[in-house]
């Protein structure tokens, strides 16, 4: 059984990676990842100086997922080329190096470095995060997002894709894609956690940054990340591939992702709890779904979710 997936022109030996901010933050964080069964792995969200992010306690496991609001904790942009730029050393070029500046001209100055250096792995620039106090996100501002992508491509020719956050009307996913369709985008990650949620136990909420308000992740938020899966496949150029992210807790919601256009699935919120452990587990449970159905590669049924 084939498990391999593609996106540009690089080959995968299965579909499944962490979501960034889960797990590879530090380099021994990224080395455990590195040696798992994953079929590739991203680096943490950067911003070019090191970030301590929100206060504790930041980060809480729910019944049915997580919710938190780091406020993008990281170890700078420095420490994380030099890491992608020895795993190009090691061969290894199907690496994702995450970004996620505080400002355009923050991310400006990340990939003009990698531009100039000779990382040849995909870069994720990231749209989406929820969890900077008084920061908005990029990507539900549309015309913003326009001008971001034309300076981002004026000078960035290397390969690239970008991180939304969850869209739920269906004007705003054809508002999107039209512009995403306008780039040289090679892949699409939909999505990053629902923001700005609240919970409560025994009458106080759970997380100290924001009032208690963080992005939720989870089985919470699988069917809206289904949903951006699909309909992002749907709208979007044939040569943007879709990675999905949002509710993996078996080989049922991989497959699930598959099924409605993802060609790479992240994990997060189940890798939290479970450590990577859990990339061989779901790798069991994807084949055992396949070969009940008769599948012998993804390719067979990637994309052909069916409609009533």
């Amino acid at each position: 059984m084939n498990l391999e997936s593609k996106i540009y022109d690089r080959t995968f030996a299965n579909c499944l990676m962490n979501a960034s901010g889960v797990k590879c933050m530090t380099f021994d964080e990224l080395e455990v990842l590195r040696t798992a069964e994953n079929g590739s792995f991203i680096t943490k969200s950067c911003t070019l100086q090191p970030r301590e992010g929100n206060p504790s306690p930041r980060y809480i496991d729910l019944k049915l997922g997580s919710i938190n609001s780091m406020g993008l904790p990281n170890l700078g942009f420095d420490f994380y080329l030099d890491y992608v730029l020895n795993e190009n050393n090691r061969n290894n070029k199907n690496v994702f190096f995450s970004l996620a500046g505080l400002s355009l001209e923050e991310n400006m100055e990340m990939l003009k470095q990698i531009q100039n250096s000779d990382f040849k792995g995909l870069v994720e620039l990231n749209l989406s995060c929820p969890n900077i106090p008084g920061k908005p996100q990029t990507a539900y501002d549309f015309d913003r997002t326009k001008v971001v992508l034309e300076e981002v491509f004026s000078l960035y020719k290397k390969p690239l894709g970008v991180k939304l956050p969850p869209y739920f009307d269906m004007v705003h996913f054809e508002m999107m894609a039209e512009i995403l369709n306008k780039f040289p985008l090679k892949f699409v990650t939909c999505i990053n956690s629902i923001g700005n949620a609240l919970f409560i136990d025994n009458e106080t909420v759970v997380i100290k940054p924001k009032g208690g308000f963080g992005g939720i992740g989870g089985a919470y938020v699988k069917p809206t990340a289904l949903a951006n899966v699909r309909m992002f496949y749907k709208l979007l150029r044939n040569d943007i591939a879709i990675i999905g992210c949002g509710g993996v807790e078996n080989g049922r919601d991989v497959f699930e992702h598959l099924l409605c256009g993802a060609s790479m699935v992240q994990v997060g919120t189940q890798l939290m709890k479970e450590g990577t452990d859990v990339f061989h587990r779901l790798i069991l449970e994807l084949k055992e779904i396949m070969q009940t159905k008769g599948y012998k590669n993804i390719e067979d049924f990637r994309g052909s979710l069916k409609e009533l």
